[in-house]
């Protein structure tokens, strides 16, 4: 057995996130000394390994928690998707990396100016993918009839779709969430999920509204579609829709 500190020093994991785990249900210790310390086992390091690769690969705390959880979980099966994300990912830093020193060397003129290097899609497709992917789920079996046989160009097409909404969500941050423009739009968005994914219910929005807001490169890239701020301005704007069609429901309950 390891100590919440003796853990630390071997992980690098501060002492004040192992008792953030502990708190949240992440990973609890294996047992508590006469003392009332943390304990922790060979079974415990292995959890808190698979924590740190997401972590690596900026699934939330909560999503990971839910993935070691379900009992669907696979360790070798995870693995696959871990490695397939930080191989999207080193892809995606080299086709930046290659833009930079294109860049230095021919200079930061229009011929040269490439946007495509940024582009995170397949990355938040695939990480998308592998968390729903634990989950037994309607919304994931639906997802997965509506993208069956669906062509990458297509895909692509969907995700540009999404990509106008958030831009058109930006040109309103000047105004109130919940003013009658920024609900409009929450009901285009909430429809196109449910079009052409999966049915998209408040709780469900609320959970994307959440993801949007919540950092990483989601909100990095809503951010550059809409402008700074755009992330979380969706977020309010989704929470003020939900909470107006749930008093309805309950209204007319």
């Amino acid at each position: 057995m390891m100590t919440v500190r003796e853990v630390s020093a071997l992980t690098g994991v501060t002492v004040r996130a192992l008792r953030h785990y502990d708190q949240i249900g992440l990973l609890r210790p294996t047992a508590l000394s006469e003392s009332g310390y943390r304990l922790y086992d060979e079974s415990a390091l292995v959890r808190l390994q698979c924590i740190m690769l997401y972590k690596t690969l900026e699934f939330p705390l909560k999503d990971i928690r839910a993935i070691l959880d379900s009992p669907a979980f696979e360790r070798n099966r995870a693995l696959d998707q871990q490695i397939r994300l930080l191989e999207l990912k080193r892809e995606h830093i080299d086709n930046v990396l290659t833009l930079a020193r294109s860049l230095r060397t021919f200079g930061m003129d229009v011929e040269h100016m490439k946007f495509e290097a940024f582009d995170t899609t397949k990355i938040e497709q695939y990480a998308a993918e592998a968390r729903a992917s634990w989950g037994d789920t309607e919304a994931w079996r639906e997802y997965e009839r509506k993208s069956h046989g669906r062509a990458p160009a297509e895909q692509k097409r969907l995700g540009e779709g999404m990509m106008e909404l958030m831009a058109s969500f930006g040109r309103l941050t000047g105004q109130s969430p919940d003013s009658p423009e920024a609900q409009a739009l929450v009901l285009e968005l909430k429809n196109y999920i449910t079009e052409h994914y999966y049915t998209c219910t408040n709780e469900i929005l609320r959970g994307l509204g959440r993801m949007y807001a919540g950092g990483g490169s989601m909100t990095e890239n809503i951010d550059a579609a809409g402008g700074p701020g755009t992330g979380a301005f969706i977020a309010e704007a989704i929470e003020r829709f939900t909470k107006g069609e749930d008093a309805v429901i309950t209204i007319n309950a």
